[in-house]
């Protein structure tokens, strides 16, 4: 099982940024296809970037195409949501996740005003 903690997440403008981290720990990170989801309020959770073992390979919703980056870094167990022209249908509470298993971080919030 692996232990993911989410950071970064606030209130912006829209129009703004902001960088969300996931710290992973419990076992190697770097073998693992990680994601990002997020969750509106009433709405279901949905997908928004995921990243390949390497990094090599990244791909993304529709929605955040050309504003939002996912990158990680192996060396620190930390995956990355860099989030560009911030909009308010980008407020939700923003989870990361390691495909293909049950685990999940404990959600942080991102709220864009408009």
């Amino acid at each position: 099982q692996v232990q993911l903690v989410e950071s970064g997440g606030g209130l912006v403008q829209a129009g703004g940024s902001l960088r969300l981290s996931c710290a992973a720990s419990g076992r190697s990170f770097s073998t693992s296809r990680m994601g990002w989801f997020r969750q509106a309020p009433g709405k279901e959770r949905t997908f928004v970037a995921a990243i390949s073992r390497s990094g090599g390979n990244t791909n993304y919703a529709d929605s955040v195409k050309g504003r939002f980056t996912i990158s990680r870094d192996n060396a620190k167990n930390t995956v990355y949501l860099q989030m560009n022209s911030l909009k308010p249908e980008d407020t939700a509470v923003y989870y990361c996740h390691v495909e293909g298993s049950d685990d999940w971080g404990q959600g942080i919030q991102v709220t864009v005003s408009s």
